[in-house]
This record gives structure tokens, sequence and C-alpha cells, in this order.
């Protein structure tokens, strides 16, 4: 599995033309994806305990394993739908989810987002990364020209951003509510 994601992250075509047709790899990329989550995660986590916010850090720590999670299949399935319906790309959803799971690799620098003042260039570093190894898996699996895929993944990655920043925008308004109440008590 570490050979396949440092594969992906080498942004390997000739990995990802064989990760969008082998399904045995479908369960394998959900598992990079969640560990990957789960890393951040733990960056998250860390970054919280640092700024001595215990209540933040393991609101931080659920919330970026789900949404890393979600994300990874609201994203495949978008990618898959628009690629479908704009380009009769010749596609099906688990060959998205195969080659964007294990594109998420990069996303693991993540873990360092707790440094100050560097920790978050290096998780922004590794999400561009991980953006890119998707753009390459992705044309890999769409059989698009570059252009094209292009266009599928800024669509699939706007929709994604829209998500996680509601996502986000909820918890932190029910996290704000359960504060306010738990400081009644």
């Amino acid at each position: 599995m570490i050979n396949r994601v440092i594969r992906a992250a080498m942004l390997d075509i000739e990995f990802f033309q064989k990760a969008e047709m082998d399904t045995s790899l479908t369960q394998e990329a959900l598992i990079v994806v969640i560990i990957v989550s789960l890393i951040g995660a733990i960056g998250s986590f860390l970054g919280g305990v640092i700024a001595g916010r215990l209540g933040a850090a393991l609101l931080g720590l659920i919330v970026a394993l789900i949404t890393g999670v979600v994300t990874y299949y609201i994203w495949a399935y978008v990618t898959y739908f628009v690629g479908r319906q704009l380009f009769d790309a010749a596609v099906d959803p688990g060959e998205m989810l195969r080659v964007l799971g294990y594109a998420s690799g990069p996303r693991a620098l993540s873990i360092f987002s707790f440094i100050p003042c560097v920790g978050w260039l290096i998780a922004f570093a590794g999400g561009i990364w991980a953006l890119v190894a998707a753009f390459v898996g992705a044309r890999e699996a769409l059989d698009l020209d570059t252009g094209k895929t292009l266009i599928t993944v800024i669509i699939g990655w706007i929709i994604i951003m829209i998500v996680t920043a509601l996502i986000t925008a909820a918890v932190g308004v029910g996290a704000v509510g359960a504060g306010v109440i738990g400081s009644l008590f």
C-alpha cells in the first residue's frame, strides 16, 4: 500500500492507469484516505492542544477525520458525474474512488500543521501536491485531454471547497452554541 501511495505522489501515470482498472484496490484507496485524514486530524489536534484549547482540539480531530472521508466520496462522485455529463468520459465511480484515494497521500503533510508559522505552509503544500496528483489520476481515469480534465477537476474542487466550508461553518456554529450553553451551567 505504501509503495502505491508513493507512486501516486510521484505522479506515476502507469500506476494511475493500473489503479483505475484494478477493482481490488477500491477498499485500499479508502483506507489510504482514512489514514491520511487521521494523520491530518492529529496535526489539527496537536495545534489545538498547543494553543491550550483541548475542547477545540478534540472537535478539530473529529471534524478533520470526518470531513476528509466525506469530501473524498463527494469529490469522486462529482468528478465522475461532471466527466460523464460534460465530456461523455468512459469512467465509473470506482475508478475515480481509486485514483483520488491514492492521490490523497500528500495530504499527510498536514500532520505538521501544528508547527507555528510554517505548519500551515507545509499542510498547504501537501494539499496542492495532492490536488496535482488527483488531476493526473483523474486524467487517466477519465481518459480526457488535459483541458477537459482540468475543467472537470476544478468544478469538483470548487464543490468540495463549498461543502467543506459548510461543514466547518455548521460545526463552528454548533461548537459556539455548545460553549454558550455550557457557560450557563
